[in-house]
């Protein structure tokens, strides 16, 4: 019998209901031998009976439970890092030849006492470490002998305060007078009044520390070495401007350009080895403003002298770079006698000083010349020149830049140039067996207490 052959239309309607046939197979009939005949669509009740089928396989699925014995044998998983045990050391090298090395590591005995922590809350608050530490060490020239117990406490200028030995209390109150000290030579010096409360937190657990520099604990007590840490920072703090962990001195310094100075100084910290505790010491440098007055720190910071005409301003380029190099910036006036007050650099005027005027306590406009004049007696020089402004934006103060000069002990934070970084590690080179006499100095200077 001829077949019917199909046209290309019908041949792509055949594909296109293959397709979607869901892959079955073909069926034939008991005519024509096997001819295919048209895929018979899917329908919705084929699809869910599949489901079912699958579903029904799924639920005879056999999940069997972990047996006792692998359960057991797994390693559990640490909760935190602290309790991480880390693989000992097998053992030591054995091949070449054994030497003797020299490092900057000084071993330390841990003390017998226990180390008392106690919180310290101080009111007015105030943010200044010094003024912090000044008040505490008041307290404790006042009340040593009698309420503290004969304890010399070691203080980290915020809220930590450490005892050898517990303090006969476990909270007081004490009321601290603390003479002002921005005036010098004892001029007009103004009292504060100043509440301290002391209060017991807990002991630092030294015998954890010894237990793990022994090698029968495996989590070092990072609470313990830094009481340690700060206990060792006490000394240095009283004799070296701190930075960090280190400690810089002026009496090592070093020009590096541009009104600044390099300080050399020391890196120290408190490390567990396995030959127990170590205290690591290290030399360092960093720079520091140098401490003139503000208009000889001008010069060197433009490279030229700005008070060689009178009658120019700075440019604004000149001054915004001053503007940078002052901001934040301690200093002193230098025209109230023995009255040396002292200021923070909020900013740079954009005005130059002749042109400055402010509203006085009687109401008052009056320019910043006339009141210089009137008030101290003084006249200014570089009227062209703008002025430093202290205080907040709403009270504003202006100081002429002939008449004030920058503290000494003022760390340079911002990026240094090529020639200062180069002057810097020139000040810092040295050679091993002077690295090494600096370092032995430094070690006694810091365990002499």
């Amino acid at each position: 019998m001829p077949r019917k052959r199909k046209t290309p239309k019908e041949g792509a309607e055949a594909s296109t209901q293959a397709s979607c046939s869901s892959q079955q197979p073909e069926r034939t009939t008991q005519e024509g031998r096997g001819q295919p005949q048209p895929p018979t669509p899917v329908t919705t009740t084929q699809s869910a009976t599949g489901l079912t089928d699958v579903t029904e396989q799924l639920q005879r699925v056999d999940i069997q439970e972990p047996s006792l014995s692998a359960s057991s044998s797994a390693v559990p998983v640490p909760t935190s890092s602290k309790k991480l045990r880390y693989p000992e050391r097998p053992g030591f090298g054995k091949v070449g030849r054994s030497c003797i090395v020299k490092a900057n590591h000084f071993l330390a005995e841990l003390p017998d006492a226990d180390l008392h922590h106690y919180d310290v809350s101080i009111i007015p608050e105030t943010s200044c470490r010094g003024v912090n530490r000044a008040v505490i060490k008041q307290l404790v020239n006042l009340h040593r002998q009698s309420d503290l117990g004969n304890r010399l406490p070691v203080y980290d200028g915020r809220k930590g305060l450490y005892t050898a030995g517990s303090l006969p209390f476990q909270s007081r109150e004490f009321s601290i007078k603390l003479m002002d000290k921005d005036e010098e030579n004892g001029a007009r010096r103004r009292e504060r009044q100043f509440k301290v409360a002391i209060r017991f937190i807990a002991k630092a657990d030294l015998h954890h520390l010894g237990e793990f520099l022994s090698g029968r604990q495996p989590d070092a007590p990072q609470d313990a070495l830094q009481v340690l840490d700060i206990v060792l920072r006490e000394l240095p703090t009283e004799r070296f401007r701190p930075v960090g962990r280190s400690f810089y001195s002026s009496r090592r310094r070093h020009s590096l350009g541009g009104g600044l100075e390099s300080w050399e100084g020391f890196y120290q910290s408190m490390r567990p080895t396995q030959m127990g505790l170590s205290l690591n010491i290290d030399m360092s440098a960093t720079a520091f403003i140098e401490p003139l007055p503000v208009l000889e720190f001008v010069n060197k910071l433009l490279g030229k002298d700005v008070t060689r005409d009178m009658s120019r301003p700075l440019m604004n380029a000149d001054r915004m770079k001053v503007r940078k190099a002052l901001g934040g910036v301690k200093i002193k006036v230098t025209h109230r006698g023995d009255m040396r007050r002292k200021y923070s650099v909020a900013d740079l005027t954009l005005q130059p000083t002749k042109e400055l005027t402010f509203i006085d306590d009687q109401g008052t406009k009056k320019s910043v010349v006339e009141y210089f004049k009137e008030r101290h007696k003084y006249v200014i020089k570089y009227m062209a020149l703008p002025c430093l402004q202290v205080g907040n934006r709403n009270q504003p103060g202006y100081l002429p830049m002939e008449v004030c000069q920058i503290l000494e002990g003022q760390r340079y934070s911002r990026r240094l140039n090529e020639k200062q970084i180069s002057e810097l590690l020139k000040a810092t080179c040295q050679r091993p067996l002077e690295r090494e006499r600096r370092i032995l100095e430094v070690s006694k200077l810091v365990v002499c207490f």
